[in-house]
């Protein structure tokens, strides 16, 4: 090790800043996690305020807190379809794609496919309201026109779930289908040729190679998600639905959950919230890569 600290210094200074980055904004304020078992207050600060335990986890999860569970169970709905349905979208992309053999046509249909990752989720509202608008919406058009009864989107929960889910797919679906299809690039090509020699059609091609072979990125992909199942995209909730108090109950995520509760019960509840969410992707993620190890040839995450 000194040899090479010798040898190789420049190097390693460099890697400095981004050391004391890490440590400063990663490492310290894990002190700051000390508060969620806590009745934080300002005058005795974090390690000076009375010590509760899991209090405040348990009156999350207590029946008196309705609207922190319905977080919790809008969150796992909103993630788990997103992620399966999130997963099946780009990957029948970048097969598609990948049998696209007009080089422009592929390069500009990828482009339009990439081009809502770079967007807001406040422009991502503004187009969903163009559409489900009571009075202007192109969906009440169609329904008027159509000689049917117009909704009023903004004043009925039960659409919103669907909504949300379908955003977040179309958002990210681009991005994720990149990644497929680079990895679908390296896949051997003899093994196609094979293929099409003992008379495999393309569609028996994609079923016994390409997704076999996909199995990989797909399980980490999945993996890495899974680890996230418990986080609640805040700006995609507020960007999409904002302050609307009749959609709130149905779309309210665990993120946005914290972010009202933190006015009203304090910077101990909230914090014990984000621990929970934490530790509840950890205990995931451990499982899931467990069993992914099984059906992966013992490959995983970690």
């Amino acid at each position: 090790m000194k040899k090479e600290l010798r040898r190789n210094w420049q190097l390693y200074m460099m890697t400095v800043p981004a050391l004391i980055f890490l440590i400063l904004f990663c490492y310290i304020p894990y002190g700051g996690l000390w508060m969620a078992f806590t009745d934080y207050n300002y005058l005795d600060g974090i390690f000076g305020s009375r010590f509760v335990g899991l209090e405040n986890i348990r009156f999350f999860f207590s029946s008196g807190t309705g609207l922190g569970l319905k977080s919790v169970r809008n969150t796992l709905i909103i993630n788990f379809w997103g992620l399966i349905i999130g997963t099946i979208v780009p990957i029948t992309i970048a097969i598609c794609f990948n049998d696209v053999n007009h080089k422009t046509y592929k390069k500009i249909s990828q482009s339009v496919m990439f081009f809502p990752y770079f967007l807001s989720w406040v422009v991502v509202g503004a187009i969903i309201y163009a559409f489900f608008s009571t009075s202007t919406g192109i969906v009440n058009q169609w329904l008027a026109g159509a000689g049917q009864d117009t909704v009023r989107w903004y004043s009925e929960p039960k659409y919103w779930k669907p909504i949300i889910i379908t955003a977040d797919v179309w958002k990210w679906c681009g991005y994720n289908s990149i990644i497929y299809m680079a990895a679908i690039a390296g896949f051997d090509p003899t093994l196609y040729e094979a293929a099409r020699v003992d008379g495999a059609n393309r569609f028996r091609q994609i079923i016994y190679i390409t997704l076999p072979l996909l199995k990989p990125t797909v399980v980490i992909l999945t993996l890495m998600a899974i680890g996230r199942i418990f986080f609640g995209d805040f700006g995609m909730i507020y960007g999409i639905v904002g302050n609307n108090a009749l959609l709130y109950e149905e779309v309210a995520v665990i993120d946005t959950y914290v972010y009202s509760a933190m006015r009203t019960l304090g910077f101990s509840y909230t914090t014990a919230i984000g621990l929970m969410q934490s530790v509840m992707g950890l205990i995931l993620i451990t499982i899931s890569n467990h069993f992914a190890k099984k059906i992966n040839d013992g490959e995983g995450l970690f």
